[in-house]
């Protein structure tokens, strides 16, 4: 059974990326790129305040992050 992934909004999203070391490096209207300077991963976070992201924004933003899917649910 596949893992579900949890609904979140950007500060969810922005708080886990943190976590993993990203940091805000840019923002172009209300997308926010952030990158990890040791993976060299990047992400795009649309933020949007208090507004969910839609699963595929989420599931681009797992797999553009590197961040195992699990650890997003503890941090919830």
């Amino acid at each position: 059974m596949p893992h579900k992934i949890p609904r979140l909004n950007a500060e969810g999203v922005i708080r886990i990326l943190q976590h993993h070391d990203f940091v805000l490096v840019s923002q172009r209207g209300s997308h926010q790129k952030w990158r990890n300077h040791t993976t060299l991963k990047q992400v795009i976070v649309p933020y949007h305040k208090g507004k969910e992201l839609p699963l595929g924004t989420l599931r681009s933003i797992i797999e553009g992050s590197g961040i195992p899917e699990k650890e997003s649910k503890k941090l919830r």
